[in-house]
């Protein structure tokens, strides 16, 4: 059983406004991945905030360079207790995006937490600081009520994710033995709606692909030479409908899985997408026909198109542009050969009459996930299930991108995904914001979870976890 004083005491930490002011102190750092003075408020970050507190942990911890130039270090903390016990691995990321200062509502400023009622406004508040200062002050509260943790401790936290996580898979590589345990526990992403607590087990994948149709340096006059010269735009047009139709349904086999795996149906029925106050409604007939909302999202690939243009859309002439471009982006499940997409999709045009359209594809993070029947995914939502008064939703991937990769199929972990966001927080925009009764449920969570780590690792009668 977990104990009630400590439950309470995380509520009480919540309510008395200390995590608020907390969190106050690690949004004011404007470490922003991309660019050189947020470089240097990440060295700080680093050195003044996350390093004492895994320090009060009884955290060993070294900063690492990273292996990518491209990337910042990486800060790891290590507590042992026993070799006996299973070790738990945690991960957050200390970087941010660009602050858009001067661009929120009631004169913002993004380095500054404030609050509006339930909100809680301010760069990094839900991605991924406030997610991170969770997990950090769970454990601690664990800590503190009992004089151990009940297991090992491994915390690593990157400060590239905003860039794409450069060189976290090289390292990972390089020292899978620092990072060596059990299973991964971590916080980042938004819950499925901000009344749901969510447990989800791996990412979607992304591909970009750039198709590019450039046909001659001018442009001509549209009366003079129109019927005659081939547009560019009229082509790209064509040519993205030959990829997605105009019902967003995916037209190149090549770029689908082979089927929705039972276990992954079974883990999503019931489940209700799009379902806080504000959120956009779904559109019928959109999307993979014969799915539901909820497997189009998290089970299935998308092909959207984020941008599409030729010549000055906002003041056009009478001219046939000479180029057109559009950028995709393929999200993808487990099971897609990512390798093949540029191949299939130049063979696919050609077929289709546009071998003028020229591929280009750029992959971010790789698709990944916990299979749903795995030991610790049953354990974790048996866990959150005592835990929660409502259902807890289990997500076999999240929609959007994380390194989940790296921890699956680097390391070799299961991964538990414990999200403490929600859709409509505003992350990467203006008005990014935390909600505080998802803080409070998630302190709640995240210290109910740990405290059932420990207890299961001491207790002889349980029957053990299989360890990777």
């Amino acid at each position: 059983m977990i104990p009630d004083e400590l439950l309470a005491e995380a509520r009480r930490h919540v309510d008395s406004g200390r995590f608020f002011g907390e969190l106050a102190v690690l949004v004011g750092h404007p470490t922003v991945s991309d660019r050189p003075e947020g470089r240097a408020a990440i060295e700080t970050y680093l050195s003044e905030v996350l390093t004492p507190r895994l320090a009060a942990l009884g955290c060993a911890t070294e900063v690492h360079p990273n292996p990518d130039p491209a990337g910042g270090p990486f800060l790891v903390g290590t507590r042992l207790e026993s070799p006996e016990l299973p070790t738990l691995l945690c991960y957050g990321h200390a970087d941010v995006v660009d602050g858009h200062a001067g661009q929120w509502s009631e004169d913002r400023d993004p380095w500054t937490l404030t609050a509006d009622g339930d909100r809680w406004y301010g760069r990094g508040a839900a991605d991924n600081k406030g997610q991170h200062l969770i997990t950090l002050t769970a454990l601690r509260l664990l800590l503190e009520h009992q004089g151990a943790l009940g297991f090992n401790l491994k915390f690593l936290f990157e400060t590239g994710e905003e860039i794409g996580s450069p060189g976290l898979t090289e390292f990972a590589e390089q020292h899978d033995e620092l990072l060596r345990a059990d299973v991964l526990i971590a916080s980042d992403g938004p819950r499925l709606d901000a009344a749901t607590p969510t447990l989800f087990l791996g990412a979607r994948g992304s591909v970009r692909i750039a198709l590019d149709v450039d046909l001659r340096p001018d442009a001509y006059h549209s009366g003079n030479w129109g019927g005659l010269l081939r547009n560019p735009a009229t082509t790209l047009a064509g040519a993205i409908s030959c990829l997605v139709d105009g019902h967003g349904r995916i037209q190149v086999p090549e770029l689908l899985p082979e089927r929705l795996p039972e276990t992954v149906r079974e883990a999503l029925e019931g489940v209700t997408v799009a379902n806080t106050p504000g959120d956009p409604v779904p559109d019928e007939g959109w999307g993979a026909p014969g799915l539901s909302p909820a497997e189009r999202l998290y089970g299935w690939n998308t092909l959207e198109v984020l941008s599409l243009g030729a010549a000055d859309i906002d003041r056009p002439v009478n001219a046939i542009p000479g180029r057109a471009r559009a950028m995709l982006q393929l999200r993808y499940v487990t099971g897609t050969d990512v390798a093949a997409v540029a191949g299939a999709v130049t063979k696919h045009l050609a077929a289709q009459g546009f071998p003028m359209v020229r591929v280009t594809v750029e992959s971010s993070y790789r698709a990944s996930r916990t299979p749903v029947e795995d030991p610790w995914v049953r354990w974790a939502r048996a866990v959150l299930a005592e835990l929660s008064p409502g259902p807890v939703a289990l997500l076999p991937s999240f929609g959007g991108g994380l390194p989940n990769h790296v921890f699956t199929d680097v390391l070799g972990l299961p991964t538990l995904w414990l999200p403490h966001s929600y859709p409509g927080c505003l992350q990467h925009a203006p008005d990014e914001h935390l909600l505080a009764p998802i803080a409070r449920e998630g302190l709640v969570l995240a210290t109910g979870l740990f405290h059932a780590l420990g207890q299961r690792a001491l207790s002889r009668s349980a029957a053990p976890i299989p360890r990777r």
